[in-house]
């Protein structure tokens, strides 16, 4: 893990858990969280965590794979079955099956190790913003870099121009607005969109995509609200984030 670079936080959570069996690992988390929590609760067992996640009622919890007593699975299902707090997972770099499991589990995103610090923060304050924008009534047009997107009167426009999306487009972008900062499964986003319909998610999504990046970006070929979570899913972001 590399040093996080020094950032002010627009957003302060109460508390955040972390899950997690290493204790350089839940130190060197509480420190860099600091400036976005009140404080840092710690476990070092999925048992505990969960027991700890019921007691102190977290904004966000953090959750580490390589438990001793259970798997991150079990207990993002866990946690899941009474609470909506976002998790992040911490998965090891050539887990992508154990990525989709978290996520299908009810995982909101996570981050590959080793990672970075500040990245680390970056995606914990999309999350806690993600989650106060859940809980407020979001009526409000999306507008970023000339971009906006009124899904109330489902209308999308660049620099004031109209832009045509298809019915599809229309359920895509209206999905990942509604999951802003949370990584979506290619299952996730199929099951969405296509219900019952059967078919390869991926070949799917990848035709449909391309198309609605080709529309709402600036630049298709590098794309800045509509990023690849290479062998998972995708993730919308707001791109100042």
């Amino acid at each position: 893990m590399s040093t996080p670079l020094a950032a002010a936080a627009d957003i302060r959570a109460g508390v955040i858990l972390v899950i997690d069996d290493e204790t350089q690992i839940r130190r060197a988390l509480s420190t860099a969280l600091a400036p976005v929590c009140k404080r840092v609760a710690e476990a070092s067992t999925g048992a505990d965590g969960i027991a700890r996640a019921a007691s102190e009622a977290p904004d966000l919890i953090i959750l580490d794979l390589g438990l001793p007593d259970m798997t991150g699975v079990d207990v993002c299902k866990e946690i899941r079955r009474w609470s909506s707090t976002p998790i992040l997972v911490l998965s090891a770099r050539h887990a992508e099956q154990e990525k989709v499991q978290l996520l299908q589990a009810g995982a909101d995103d996570y981050v590959t190790k080793p990672f970075s610090l500040a990245e680390l923060v970056a995606r914990v304050q999309a999350q806690l913003r993600r989650a106060r924008a859940s809980r407020q009534t979001a009526t409000t047009p999306f507008v970023y870099d000339g971009l906006t997107i009124d899904l109330v009167h489902r209308e999308v426009r660049r620099d004031g121009a109209p832009i045509r999306l298809t019915r599809t487009e229309w359920q895509l972008l209206q999905t990942f607005l509604s999951h802003t900062g949370r990584t979506l499964t290619h299952q996730q986003i199929f099951d969405a969109v296509w219900a019952k319909s059967f078919g390869n998610p991926q070949q799917y999504l990848r035709v449909h995509l391309t198309n609605l990046r080709r529309k709402i970006e600036r630049e298709p070929a590098a794309p800045r609200m509509i990023i690849t979570e290479p062998g998972v899913g995708y993730r919308f972001v707001i791109p100042h984030e």
